[in-house]
């Protein structure tokens, strides 16, 4: 007997099952801060509260905007005040657990280049540092290959754009 599910995606109720909850959705947004160093250009990583570089990223607050959300989280989590130079590069999305609860989030990330010097890690947020790379180093160094593919995007971006 096939499971039937709802557009929800949970067991659909009349197969005799407690159906399963959806999961709760989260947005958040962030970005590669960019900058030119050394005649070739470097992405801006930090390591997360569970020691694995990545990029800033962080939750919408009420009544921000996607562009909006990822300039203060950057600016939060590095002390660096970014631009947004482009578009939105990617969205990705994963799934974890929290409290006992799916949760099914979703990030969106811009391209920005860095208006100013040396970040600082928000150590208060669990960012225990900081670095500017290469972008192949970064791209590389990125623990999430969701996350590794956005820097390789935004390494794109840059070409097409020829700075």
């Amino acid at each position: 007997m096939s499971r039937r599910r709802n557009l929800s995606g949970t067991a659909d109720a009349r197969d005799g099952r407690n159906p399963r909850p959806s999961p709760r959705v989260e947005r958040s947004a962030g970005g590669v801060v960019v900058r030119p160093l050394g005649g070739s250009w470097h992405a801006l990583l930090i390591r997360d509260p569970y020691g694995k570089w990545s990029l800033p990223k962080g939750h919408i607050e009420g009544g921000e905007s996607l562009r909006e959300a990822a300039l203060r989280e950057v600016e939060e989590e590095t002390g660096i005040r970014p631009e947004v130079v482009g578009p939105k590069i990617d969205t990705v999305d994963w799934t974890f657990r929290k409290d006992d609860e799916t949760v099914h989030k979703f990030c969106t990330f811009f391209l920005m280049r860095s208006r100013n010097g040396e970040p600082v890690p928000q150590t208060e947020e669990g960012i225990t540092a900081c670095t500017w790379l290469p972008m192949p180093d970064a791209a590389s160094r990125v623990a999430y290959a969701d996350t590794r593919n956005v820097v390789l995007r935004a390494g794109d971006k840059i070409a097409e754009a020829g700075w």
